[in-house]
């Protein structure tokens, strides 16, 4: 339980609260690489901030204000020039850094005005690694964007998802330190779905809970599993500060708002041993439905019945109302480095998981568990095909409902079965 106090410290980010505050010192994904083609203009909306975020016919992507300093037209309505994004409504044209750098009558009328010069649109540095664009919505110094090491292999498919969540970051972030809810809501629920009554998943036994210097861990034994398992001798990641790490995917939780998330995933399917010479020319990115035509929320899928658990919570779960039990001691950990983390902001303290030197961030290993249900065996095609977790992902993509058509026919040619 937290009092209401802390519930709104922890939760609000809009503005100069302080949570808002201290993300935004991190590097969030935003978007595919792929959605963004030369002259996409897109409306964004980071931190409860509403921005443009384009890319220019020469190619630079920039994030911007979504409003023209003159008479504060939308600038999702702009058109792209070979460098920046034009206004609609009067031609002004700003760069990816927010300067204004033609104003076109005034430009003829008074040409030696420096009206452009006080004319400037907030901007925000972006870069693109992995298939996604990264923001960077925080002061200088930037820190570097940490390359975790899965990122960097090149022996599996990746692909993106992404979805909007209507409910405050939080609640999807605690999440990540939630290992009970994998028997319940992954397990035992998709059983009763499938009308198996009386199927239960294995019970967990032993669970535990350790920080390290990008999150924490959380390790768990079940029925049926030695001590042996890697996913109790290393567990999976709750990424700091609003990431997750199963071993074969990412998940970030990035506030649009006091009240909705931005859901990106990152995934890697490894490949068989003959596809060894695959090589991915650009990373696929879809946005998942998380409704059905009924307007009801889609339960088939892992991160569809992840979504019912963060929205059944209301749009900022009430946290003066719960009652933690020994399972929640990831989640009252997190919650207590948040605290303390805040606690920096004023002090000029270097916060937790920021990494200054390049060469460290270049590549970061993360603790890794067995990968999927294959682990890291590398397999032959004929053994791949008849594999029980493989058989069923070359048919459709477990993690979110809606995979499009095109995006599993490129997997499928990867692995050589189309």
């Amino acid at each position: 339980m937290l009092s209401e106090a802390k519930n709104k410290l922890l939760t609000e980010v809009e503005g100069d609260a302080p949570m808002g505050t201290l993300l935004r010192r991190y590097w969030h994904p935003i978007c595919g690489s792929v959605e963004m083609n030369r002259s996409d203009v897109r409306p964004v909306r980071l931190f409860g901030e509403n921005l443009v975020l384009y890319r220019d016919r020469g190619g630079t992507l920039g994030l911007v204000d979504r409003h023209c300093t003159h008479r504060r037209a939308d600038l999702s309505y702009g058109f792209t020039e070979r460098t920046g994004l034009r206004c609609s409504y009067h031609g002004w044209l700003f760069d990816e850094k927010g300067n204004c750098i033609e104003q076109p009558y005034d430009d003829i009328a008074n040409p030696g005005t420096r009206l452009k010069e006080r004319c400037r649109i907030k901007s925000y540095p972006l870069k693109e690694m992995a298939g996604l664009i990264w923001a960077y919505l925080g002061p200088s110094p930037m820190p570097e964007l940490p390359v975790w090491e899965l990122m960097t292999r090149e022996d599996g498919f990746a692909e993106i998802a992404i979805a909007e969540i209507p409910c405050n970051w939080l609640q999807c972030q605690e999440n990540s330190c939630d290992p009970v809810h994998f028997e319940w809501m992954h397990e035992n629920w998709t059983a009763r779905m499938r009308g198996e009554a009386d199927a239960f998943a294995p019970k967990h036994l032993k669970l535990a809970f350790d920080e390290f210097e990008h999150g924490f861990t959380y390790r768990r034994l079940r029925e049926g599993q030695s001590d042996a398992s890697e996913l109790w001798t290393v567990g999976r990641v709750a990424l700091w500060p609003n990431g997750f790490y199963l071993g074969d995917h990412f998940e970030w939780r990035v506030p649009i708002d006091d009240i909705s998330t931005l859901s990106v995933g990152w995934f890697h399917t490894p490949l068989p041993l003959e596809s060894n010479g695959y090589r991915q020319k650009s990373i696929p990115a879809w946005r998942a439905p998380i409704r059905d035509e009924d307007g009801r929320w889609i339960t088939s899928h892992i991160m569809n019945q992840d979504i019912v658990g963060w929205v059944g919570q209301g749009v900022i779960a009430d946290r003066t109302q719960e009652h933690l039990a020994a399972s929640d001691r990831g989640i009252a950990m997190i919650r207590s480095r948040f605290i303390e983390e805040l606690a920096k902001l004023d002090g000029g303290a270097e916060l937790k998981g920021i990494i200054r030197d390049p060469d460290v961030a270049r590549c970061v290993p993360l603790p890794t568990p067995d990968a999927g249900p294959i682990g890291k065996r590398i397999l032959s095609r004929a053994e791949y095909v008849v594999d029980k977790w493989l058989a069923k992902r070359l048919q459709d993509f477990p993690w979110h409902w809606g995979y499009p058509r095109e995006i599993l026919s490129e997997y499928r040619r990867a692995v050589g079965v189309e």
